[in-house]
C-alpha cells in the first residue's frame, strides 16, 4: 500500500463518484464524525456522486439514506439499495425478487440457529430485526469473537451454501450472486445509465476491512483507511493506498484529495 499522497500527487483530475465503505470507514466510534461528515458536504457541492455501500442491513441504513448528502446507500452487501426521491422519500430496490427474498430468508435463519448452537458465544447482530437479504454474526461491535471462531462462522455459512465475508465488526452471509463489487455495478446503471467498468478507473473506492477486498482488487483507485492495518493479515487484495489518518479522518483526506485542484 502507497501513501495516499502519492495518489494525490498523481491522480486523474476527471474523478467522476465514490463509493465507500461505513463502518469504521466512514463512522468513528460507531457514529459519523464531523470531518467524514464535511467531507459528504463538500463532495455533493462540487457534483461529486458518493454511494455509501455496506454489510449493514437496510432497515439500520435508512435514517441516514435520509440525512446523509449522498446519492443512495446499497445495503447488506449489495442486496438493496435506498434512493433519494426528489420529495425526499426514499426508494428501496432489490436485486432479488420478491419470492426469492422470502425463501433465501427462510434458509438463512436456519443457518443463523445452526451457528448459535455450535458456536459457543456466538451471537446474531443487534442490527438483525433489520435485515431482509443476509444474517450476521456479532464479533467486534457488542462482543468479542476470537479469530478461531469467525473462522469457524465463515466456514459453517459455506457449507451451508452462501456467501460469507468478515468486515469490521459482523461476519455476514446471504444466497445470491450479489456483493459489494455486483451491488456499486447495479447501482451505476440504475441511477446513472452507466456501465462501471467501462469507466472503474475514474471512480474511487474507500474502505477497512476484509469484506472490501474485491472492491480493492477491481478498482484502480482504491483506498484503506489507516485501521485497516487490523485486517491485512487476512487480506488476499490490498487497497493500492492508505490514508494517514483512521476511520472518519481517514475518509476526509480522500475527500480532501479529490477536492485539491478542481
Amino acid at each position: 500500500m502507497k501513501p495516499l499522497d502519492d495518489w494525490a500527487r498523481n491522480k486523474p483530475v476527471d474523478i467522476i463518484g465514490l463509493f465507500t465503505d461505513i463502518d469504521d470507514t466512514l463512522t468513528t466510534d460507531g457514529g459519523i464524525s464531523d470531518d467524514a461528515l464535511g467531507a459528504l458536504h463538500h463532495l455533493r457541492r462540487i457534483g461529486l456522486p458518493v454511494v455509501p455501500i455496506t454489510g449493514r442491513p437496510v432497515g439500520w441504513s435508512e435514517p441516514f439514506a435520509l440525512s446523509w448528502p449522498v446519492n443512495a446507500i446499497v445495503a447488506e452487501n449489495g442486496a438493496v439499495a435506498l434512493v433519494r426521491q426528489p420529495d425526499g422519500s426514499l426508494a428501496k430496490l432489490y436485486q432479488q425478487d420478491a419470492a426469492a427474498r422470502v425463501a433465501n430468508f427462510a434458509h438463512m435463519r436456519q443457518v443463523l440457529e445452526k451457528i448459535e448452537h455450535q458456536v459457543p458465544g456466538a451471537q446474531r447482530a443487534t442490527d438483525s430485526e433489520g435485515r431482509e437479504c443476509d444474517i450476521a454474526i456479532d464479533h467486534s461491535e457488542f462482543t468479542q469473537m476470537p479469530q478461531v471462531d469467525i473462522d469457524r462462522c465463515v466456514a459453517l455459512m459455506r457449507a451451508a451454501g452462501m456467501n460469507a465475508t468478515v468486515s469490521s465488526i459482523h461476519i455476514n452471509g446471504w444466497y445470491g450472486t450479489h456483493n459489494k463489487l455486483e451491488g456499486a455495478r447495479w447501482i451505476v446503471r440504475e441511477l446513472f445509465r452507466r456501465d462501471l467498468d467501462a469507466e472503474i478507473d475514474r471512480w474511487v473506492y474507500v474502505g477497512d476491512s476484509t469484506n472490501d477486498q474485491l472492491m480493492f482488487e477491481h478498482f484502480p483507485h482504491s483506498v484503506g483507511v489507516a485501521n485497516i492495518a487490523r485486517f491485512v493479515p487476512q487480506l488476499t487484495h490490498l487497497p493500492r493506498y492508505v490514508t494517514q489518518g483512521e476511520r472518519g479522518a481517514g475518509f476526509a483526506e480522500v475527500a480532501r484529495a479529490i477536492l485539491a485542484g478542481r
